[in-house]
């Protein structure tokens, strides 16, 4: 595997070629994600140098799909990581795992293995994190951008469902990020029976 060539040619075609109106599913994001990824494997006691790459190549590529499709960008990301990855010298058995990870971060995410399940957890870090008010205004931003969202009130509700039926799947983030994201829960709950 060559993970440094790797992550020059993806976070290059992602700088490129992604939507200027990606607010959330930006280059920033998939930096943000491969941090968050690296971190919970390691808290989880993942040290094998293998699994490491393949966690961060997974982070690096989830969201590569997007270059080219906003709905089913998970499989579209795993047709251009079977396309790319061999060009870095990643074996067809390492690449199917990768894919595992990218399709389990499709929302429901459906996690099959504890990688799939670190990367699910790094994917949605921000829900349980400080700047998660900041970060979901960019996601209300290109869902608007879409008609996929009508407002403000309608993007709250939104919100509190997908919290509601998350989950974090590994004890990292479960002890690290679930606390906070039940603060952001509850004070979006206050704030739709405010707007009620």
């Amino acid at each position: 595997m060559k993970l440094s060539e790797a992550e020059a040619f993806i976070v290059n075609e992602l700088r490129t070629k992604l939507s200027d109106t990606l607010y959330y599913h930006s280059l920033g994001h998939v930096m943000d994600v491969t941090d968050a990824v690296v971190r919970i494997a390691r808290a989880e006691g993942i040290r094998d140098e293998e699994t490491l790459d393949l966690l961060r190549t997974a982070a690096l590529f989830h969201d590569v799909g997007f270059t080219r499709t906003y709905n089913g960008h998970e499989e579209e990301g795993c047709r251009i990581s079977k396309e790319v990855l061999p060009r870095f010298e990643y074996t067809p058995e390492q690449i199917w795992t990768i894919c595992g990870m990218i399709r389990a971060t499709r929302i429901p995410q459906s996690p099959q293995n504890k990688l799939e399940e670190i990367l699910c957890d790094a994917d949605l870090d921000y829900l349980g994190r400080h700047d998660f008010e900041t970060i979901a205004h960019y996601l209300y931003r290109e869902l608007k951008e879409r008609g996929m969202v009508e407002n403000e009130k309608a993007w709250n509700r939104i919100q509190i469902e997908f919290m509601e039926n998350h989950q974090y799947w590994s004890r990292t983030a479960q002890r690290s990020r679930q606390p906070m994201k039940d603060e952001h829960l509850c004070r979006l709950r206050e704030m739709v029976k405010e707007e009620a």
